[in-house]
């Protein structure tokens, strides 16, 4: 089977200032600050595919469905992103929602499901999703057709369960 994928000119992952400066949600979440960030964020704490040890990153909440719960993210630099990739290898991981702890297993989704959820975060956020889609490296005109391609194109992963547990 063939993907529909296009892989576009991503940028790459912050090094250096910016990557301080990227971080410092991770470290809001550390001093317990972290739900001051709001609802659009979450805390993910996954382990390395290669060392073993805990890492941690924050996302963003592209879809939340509080019933199940479930809690859908992209990874905006691709299936190379290190906790993509960690994800890959372990798929049940715990996420800080707020103030409390889940843990939760990761779904990949299909390019179907992405371009769908694209579409529905460009019409609840139409000028932070094209701002969004252009750093990613993907041109968009605003139309859900243009979302639709993108959204095929970016890994997105449902992270469901959401047992709370205690914070540790």
């Amino acid at each position: 089977m063939t993907s529909s994928r296009t892989e576009p000119n991503r940028s790459s992952p912050p090094t250096g200032w910016r990557r301080l400066v990227a971080r410092l949600p991770v470290h809001l979440y550390r001093i317990g600050l972290g739900p001051l960030l709001g609802p659009r964020l979450l805390l993910l704490l996954h382990t390395g595919r290669k060392t073993g040890a805990t890492h941690t990153v924050v996302l963003e909440v592209v879809a939340h469905d509080p019933r199940s719960p479930a809690w859908t993210v992209a990874s905006g630099f691709g299936p190379t992103a290190e906790w993509y990739r960690n994800l890959h290898a372990t798929p049940k991981v715990t996420i800080q929602y707020g103030r409390r702890y889940h843990a939760v297993t990761a779904d990949f989704l299909p390019e179907e499901e992405g371009g769908r959820i694209m579409v529905e975060y460009a019409s609840a956020h139409p000028r932070l999703a094209k701002h969004l889609c252009a750093y990613m490296g993907f041109s968009v005109d605003g139309s859900p057709d243009a979302f639709r391609r993108a959204g095929r194109s970016i890994p997105f992963v449902r992270l469901e369960g959401g047992m709370e547990q205690r914070a540790g």
